[in-house]
């Protein structure tokens, strides 16, 4: 009998211990506990360690309150200015609240996906291609405050939305490749054109100085041909002094000056290269004969022109004129 009371109690001792040890949870650090007694909420959160349970009455929800990193899928969408995109983003977010985590809302992760979700496709459509390429941080914010409007009375806190790519179509990348390229292009002709303008001041101002001392023109050829010899090509440099092409120029100017004055002396041309004088009278009063015209066959020049002899003009001999008539 005594030994049938002992092995009860153990039974008993022992069932009890077991019951106990059933209702024994460890939460972690990044954890906290919510439980429902009997459907009803407890008013206190069990914190990180070593806590108790009723087992069979109590249920214990474990929260994560740690930063959750979930990727948002890709959404196909139209800009304002009619282009098709296809942008995805990653949401970071966490619970501050474990009770409205559990109880407010049946899964908070797939509620704040599907929330990212139709929000993204929302700023998509209000905004333009240019922002969605240079002008994320704008629309992560605008982003962010539209998910987390909802997400505070789940007691989720949105940290952190990024727009992670935005896809293109192949049209509109070839299209921006040349609107790129033509930019560039006008930007490099403005920087040549710039160049070209101060570096013509620069020559401005180099010829100025040489011009004061014309042996640093001399200097600056005789650099400019070592310059070329160094190449070790088979060009051959002849400098050429601009002196000498003044020189000339003054040269085809002069005769055209004297052939001027010569028509205003009224010189003609003679016969075998001599020159006639305008007919004048001699010292007793009779004038001089004419010169007739050259036989044929004689060959005639004209003598260059000459200015006109300070002395009168001296009358022509019988031999300068051998067909005049007496």
């Amino acid at each position: 009998m005594v030994e049938g009371l002992v092995i009860a109690l153990v039974a008993v001792l022992c069932a009890g211990a077991l019951y106990v040890a059933s209702g024994a949870r460890v939460i972690r650090q990044y954890e906290r506990g919510v439980v429902l007694r009997l459907g009803r909420l407890r008013d206190d959160v069990r914190l990180p360690g070593f806590t108790m349970v009723v087992p069979g009455i109590d249920r214990l929800r474990k929260v994560n309150m740690q930063i959750v990193t979930m990727p948002v899928p890709a959404q196909d969408g139209i800009t304002r200015d009619n282009v098709t995109v296809r942008v995805d983003a990653v949401i970071y977010f966490k619970v501050v609240d474990p009770t409205n985590a559990v109880i407010a809302v049946e899964d908070y992760r797939f509620a704040v996906s599907q929330m990212a979700q139709t929000s993204l496709r929302s700023i998509i459509g209000k905004s333009d291609l240019d922002d969605l390429l240079s002008n994320r941080e704008k629309l992560n914010q605008g982003l962010e405050v539209m998910i987390d409007s909802p997400a505070v009375s789940w007691g989720v806190q949105i940290d952190r939305v990024e727009i992670k790519d935005v896809s293109l179509p192949e049209t509109m990348k070839r299209s921006m490749a040349r609107q790129a390229e033509a930019d560039r292009e006008r930007r490099a002709r403005v920087i040549n054109a710039d160049a070209e303008l101060q570096a013509s001041k620069k020559l401005a101002q180099a010829a100025g100085e040489m011009s004061a001392q014309p042996a640093a023109l001399q200097l600056r050829l005789l650099q400019t041909v070592v310059a070329v010899a160094a190449e070790k090509n088979s060009t051959l440099v002849l400098p050429f002094p601009v002196e000498l092409l003044r020189f000339l120029e003054r040269a085809q100017q002069q005769p055209a000056v004297e052939e001027a004055g010569t028509g205003r002396t009224g010189r003609q041309p003679s016969v075998n290269g001599a020159t006639t004088q305008p007919s004048s009278s001699s010292g007793n009063g009779s004038p001089l004969p004419e010169a007739e015209a050259p036989l044929p066959g004689t060959r005639t020049s004209e003598a260059p022109a000459v200015p006109p002899a300070p002395t009168p003009p001296a009358a022509p001999s019988s031999a300068e004129q051998p067909f005049a008539h007496h």
